[in-house]
């Protein structure tokens, strides 16, 4: 493969205003580019996107900047000897304190303050309700990056962690690790379960009723992953029939979250529009992977991050 031109596809200013990606960038021996939907691509192409486009199937390399790249045919990227990289390994930090973040705010209650302010009440939580997470058991579902990040801050506020990965190997800073087909076991126990894993055929559904079921009435589920490896539907209900506590969610099976989903009515759930990643640094990351995949191309070395 020889780059001639990384073409900044449009669709990146859903993450990061593209100018700032361009003068990351700008120091590299190929010429960076801003280029609109519908552009033409040819060999000697690198194009960086948030999600699938027009043509790319024509450029040699295409990279998302997202971890996630369920959204790409990545059998149509193989067939066509198209090299696609994602962003992996670059979310530990902003994800493991989202869900920090958010353990810390149903613990403390804190999104309850914020709408009581909202409506400038002078409110306080039944004595029964506001608790610490020390000692408190998480289970984090998927051991990757993202769920390194989380084990990490669950430690550093002294949470017991156990976690659920597909090889059942151990992993730093948690005590036992479940394989997913003990996944109903390994949330039994759990005041948190925070769900990790990438959307695979696999992990589509992973939990559902069943694990609803099993978790605590005083639970609460974070889901950072993507929306479909949680039943939407099985989730409502076990919020309505009181299940399990609450949940906080970065994540939905549909995005924008639509008006009528009943997710927006409890308020004992937290929504954020799929931001968990998201820092004022973050097309700096990005930068750091797409340098490397350059000077690996140059190089003649295997990319980093290659799922295609």
């Amino acid at each position: 493969m020889h780059l001639s031109r990384i073409a900044l596809h449009e669709s990146v200013e859903k993450a990061f205003p593209a100018s700032l990606l361009a003068e990351a960038l700008s120091d590299l021996d190929v010429p960076v580019e801003r280029v609109e939907d519908g552009t033409e691509f040819d060999s000697g192409d690198a194009v960086v996107a948030f999600g699938p486009g027009t043509g790319f199937l024509d450029a040699d390399w295409v990279h998302c900047v997202r971890a996630g790249y369920d959204e790409f045919d990545v059998d149509a990227y193989d067939a066509e000897s198209v090299a696609l990289t994602n962003s992996t390994g670059i979310h530990g930090t902003t994800i493991g304190e989202t869900v920090a973040g958010m353990m810390l705010a149903f613990a403390r209650g804190l999104h309850v303050y914020r709408d009581a302010q909202n409506e400038r009440e002078w409110t306080r939580l039944p004595y029964e309700r506001p608790f610490t997470l020390d000692g408190e058991r998480i289970c984090v579902v998927g051991l990757g990056t993202l769920g390194t990040g989380i084990v990490e801050r669950a430690n550093g506020l002294g949470m017991e962690v156990v976690g659920v990965r597909r090889s059942g190997d151990p992993a730093d800073g948690v005590d036992d690790v479940y394989t997913p087909d003990r996944l109903s076991e390994a949330v039994a126990d759990a005041r948190f379960v925070a769900v990790a894993t990438p959307l695979t055929p696999e992990t589509e559904g992973l939990v559902g009723a069943a694990e609803f079921e099993a978790m605590r009435e005083d639970a609460y589920l974070v889901n950072v992953a993507r929306g479909p490896v949680v039943d939407e539907e099985a989730l409502v209900a076990a919020l309505r029939e009181g299940e399990i506590a609450g949940a906080g969610l970065d994540v939905f099976a549909e995005e924008p979250l639509p008006e009528d989903s009943p997710l927006w009515g409890f308020e004992q759930v937290v929504l954020t529009p799929h931001v968990g990643a998201m820092t004022n640094e973050y097309h700096r990351d990005i930068a750091g992977l797409i340098r490397e995949n350059v000077e690996r191309v140059r190089d003649g070395e295997e990319m980093v991050n290659r799922v295609a």
